[in-house]
């Protein structure tokens, strides 16, 4: 199996994101090479996060060069029906509490961090 064959995940995660300027290319040593720029810091996490699952901790038959075009804030997240800013801070931080953050950086459209909005597009910050 080749390192590109191995993953396949990672670059179809990639071409969903509609990553810019990428490109990826095998080298003769067997290791995949891949850049390109991602919207958010999210996204980017979210890139780690695949080539970890696929290759382990630290893998040494992959490098990345993953840009980040905005790096002011983490995400943007529309608000659907059901969620709350805990919910929303659990799946971006892994840590419920931490919705206290993406209250603050929403003062401006958020009065009490209990209602929020459907159709609400919320700034989640950088920790």
């Amino acid at each position: 199996m080749t390192a590109k064959e191995k993953y396949a995940s990672v670059l179809a995660l990639g071409e969903r994101m509609g990553v810019q300027s990428g490109n990826v290319e095998e080298g003769a040593d067997g290791v995949l090479r891949v850049w390109g720029t991602v919207s958010t810091n999210f996204e980017k996490d979210q890139i780690w996060d695949a080539i970890k699952a696929v290759g382990g901790e630290s893998p040494s038959d992959i490098a990345a060069d993953i840009q980040v075009e905005n790096t002011t804030y983490y995400a943007k997240h529309t608000v659907v029906s059901g969620e709350s800013l805990s919910k929303i801070a659990k799946h971006y931080y892994g840590d419920l509490m931490q919705y206290k953050h993406i209250f603050e950086a929403n003062r401006d459209q958020l009065s009490d961090p209990d209602e929020i909005k459907v159709g609400q597009v919320l700034t989640i910050p950088n920790l």
